[in-house]
């Protein structure tokens, strides 16, 4: 998985000595990463559920589609099995919705304000010490 721009707004007068310290950058990068990997895994379980569910129940719209295309056939296809076309959109949204997500954060870096709440995680991760369930995976 590769990693986000976290340093991008290095030098900031808020937190100096966290910049410095790249113990505390390693748990950020650790933090920043179960995230993106629970986000993956959301969608994973949502297409093998919902998205399966969908598909299944959408199967004879999709295969008039296939025979003969139009977007008459799609759009009635799914105008008329509300559900599962909810539950295709709710996939399909979730997906490019964390797909722009992380590119914006490969791409330009994280926002201030999430990499605030990164920083502020990681220390309430230190905080709580090996009492917090994240402990294991951001502070190792």
């Amino acid at each position: 998985m590769s990693k986000a721009n976290l340093s991008q707004d290095s030098g900031s007068a808020s937190d100096p000595e966290i910049e410095l310290d790249p113990v505390f950058k390693n748990q950020i990068n650790n933090l920043y990463r179960l995230t993106v990997y629970w986000r993956w895994s959301v969608i994973g379980l949502l297409w093998l559920t919902v998205g399966a569910y969908s598909l299944w129940e959408l199967r004879y719209p999709i295969s008039l589609a296939q025979e003969c295309f139009t977007w008459a056939t799609v759009k009635y296809g799914l105008a008329f099995q509300p559900l599962p076309a909810f539950g295709l959109c709710l996939c399909v949204g979730m997906m490019t919705g964390t797909l722009c997500w992380q590119s914006r954060n490969l791409i330009w870096g994280l926002p201030k304000k999430e990499r605030q709440q990164l920083i502020a995680k990681v220390c309430q991760i230190r905080k709580q010490g090996s009492s917090h369930p994240l402990w294991k995976w951001v502070v190792r």
